[in-house]
């Protein structure tokens, strides 16, 4: 335990770096944390395991608990969980339904390159829908005229803490016997006619990065209630061994030297048997001990965001600034738990973004690009892709590529600096 005099200090050392960061300033994000999260973390390293042992544990469980899943698996980085929720369908042990070389993959160009990425590096066909605009989430109608006899899945995100129309797209994989990756990065803590976003899926993925609604550094999560699909998953991540048991376990299948697989000798060790090609993407266990504190505090985390939300738009209406720009909404039946406030330069506007932008970034108002956007713009895509599909002319896309960003909405932010953010707004469109 930290004594009274450690936590005094961490406090004020906190207080400092609040002080610092937003003074004169609307920054992108930060993470906000206080002493409990280095005292749950030294509490880790003072274990002297520091690989995922307990607090891992109690992180799978709490989380599987909060989400109402089965299964749960840690990981290093976001393209490390899309990377292993997407690879994991290419198992042989999925038979008829395996996801194979030039299948088709439907989702969208206005995204994160990680969320496209393990498409193209399982050697398979993405095919590119549209979004609408407001949402920005997939074109129902559109993803409905991609389907093809090759298609296999749907791998798409969840933007900004809104949601994609969950219940068609569910209805949709149901019809066409189609995998659904969902991309939750934003969307953890939204819910969906009721239900949390992740009830829908067959593999989700999470993220706790620093800028997000509650942090760990780098980091992700994956869940399944697929017990076969979390084998192959934790397989996967750890090493590629066949064994199932957990760091600093052996033998939970009371026959670990009685096996014979493929051409090795009978009785060979199956704690050390490989039956995949990848590698070592866990985290360590101080991670998992600064979720277990981040957690305590998330319920106020998502109730500031979305209070800052409301009052930005009401903002923008209140002082006509709706007049230039199309405002977020969450789709139809969603509550979202906001992570961004997207804004779009409505069309035949008398600036352009990047002049809005520069000027705002001068102001200390930080300001952020829907990350890819259209991803088929970009060098990576033009030099490595040669097999994919669009469907239509990705018009939206398009349009948001070229006049689309966002300011941020996280918890340190008050009334007096979203104030601050309206009067520049406004300070910008009269000049």
């Amino acid at each position: 335990m930290l004594t009274p005099d450690f936590k005094e200090y961490i406090s004020k050392i906190i207080e400092l770096q609040k002080a610092k960061l937003i003074w004169n300033n609307v920054p992108v994000s930060w993470k906000v944390f206080d002493e409990k999260e280095l005292e749950y973390a030294i509490e880790s390293i003072l274990d002297c395991h520091w690989t995922e042992w307990r607090f891992n544990k109690q992180f799978e469980e709490k989380l599987a608990s909060f989400l109402g899943v089965k299964f749960i698996a840690t990981t290093n980085s976001w393209s490390s969980a899309n990377l292993l929720a997407f690879t994991a369908l290419t198992a042989k042990e999925l038979k008829e339904r395996r996801i194979k070389k030039w299948d088709e993959v439907i989702t969208v160009a206005a995204w994160f390159p990680t969320t496209i990425n393990p498409i193209i590096q399982n050697w398979c066909i993405p095919v590119f829908v549209d979004v609408d605009l407001e949402t920005y989430e997939i074109s129902i109608d559109e993803l409905k005229k991609a389907i093809s006899p090759k298609t296999k899945a749907i791998m798409i995100a969840h933007t900004l803490w809104n949601a994609f129309n969950v219940w068609e797209v569910q209805k949709i994989c149901k019809e066409n016997n189609l995998w659904l990756i969902e991309d939750s990065c934003d969307a953890l803590w939204t819910k969906y006619d009721w239900k949390y976003t992740w009830t829908f899926w067959d593999i989700a993925t999470f993220s706790f990065y620093p800028a997000h609604h509650i942090t760990m550094w780098e980091w992700w999560a994956l869940a399944t209630n697929n017990a076969l699909l979390n084998k192959i998953i934790k397989s996967y991540r750890d090493w590629w061994r066949d064994c199932w048991c957990g760091t600093w376990e052996d033998n939970n299948c009371n026959n670990r030297f009685n096996w014979q697989l493929w051409n090795l000798p009978k009785w060979f060790d199956h704690k050390y048997t490989y039956s995949r090609i990848w590698y070592n993407l866990k985290i360590t266990d101080m991670q998992a001990a600064i979720w277990l504190a981040q957690l305590e505090k998330l319920e106020n985390f998502i109730q500031i965001r979305k209070n800052n939300f409301d009052y930005l738009t009401k903002k923008f209406i209140e002082n006509w600034l709706d007049k230039y720009f199309i405002l977020p909404k969450a789709t139809e039946n969603v509550e979202a738990s906001w992570f961004g406030y997207v804004l779009s330069l409505k069309e035949n506007s008398k600036f352009s973004r990047e002049e809005l932008m520069m000027f705002l970034n001068e102001n200390k108002i930080w300001t952020r690009l829907l990350f890819a956007w259209n991803f088929l713009k970009h060098p990576a895509f033009i030099d490595y892709v040669e097999d994919y599909r669009i469907i239509w002319d990705l018009k939206n896309t398009d349009y948001i590529m070229n006049n689309s960003f966002w300011i941020w909405l996280f918890q340190w932010l008050n009334e007096e600096k979203l104030d601050y953010v309206i009067l520049k707004f406004k300070e910008f469109v009269i000049w």
